[in-house]
């Protein structure tokens, strides 16, 4: 059984390789972020500060900030994801900015793309959240 420790530290981990990441794609590569993945970073970047502090003062409770904050962040990016890749959505998706929400700047083995990592990324973070609530009493 994962002490809450070790979950706490694994959500921020997710989250500070998921602002690595974007940071990675806009500052080096040069991908310009469309309008939902700043949606995406806003909800994203405070939990790396959160959890972290949370880490340092061994603060279980900061589960519940995070839980709301992946929560909300993976819903964006599962319909970021969802008008990238089925038609349907696509078609309707409005125009969003500059840069087209639609649009894949990566695309690694058919379905690997920036909106499905950050989704990644939000699912380890609130799943090891809700499971760091549920083992509360423990």
């Amino acid at each position: 059984m994962l002490k809450k420790e070790n979950l706490l530290f694994t959500a921020w981990a997710a989250s500070f390789t998921a602002m690595l990441g974007s940071l990675y794609f806009s500052e080096v590569v040069g991908y310009e972020p469309c309008e939902l993945c700043w949606y995406q970073r806003i909800l994203m970047y405070p939990l790396v500060l959160i959890l972290g502090i949370a880490i340092a003062r061994k603060d279980i409770k900061a589960a519940v900030y995070s839980l709301a904050l992946s929560g909300i962040g993976g819903l964006i990016s599962l319909y970021h994801y969802g008008i990238q890749k089925i038609d349907f959505l696509s078609d309707a998706a409005p125009v969003c900015g500059r840069v087209p929400c639609t649009g894949m700047y990566i695309n690694w083995f058919g379905f690997i793309t920036i909106p499905f990592l950050a989704l990644i990324a939000f699912t380890i973070i609130f799943v090891s959240s809700l499971l760091i609530l549920k083992r509360k009493g423990a």
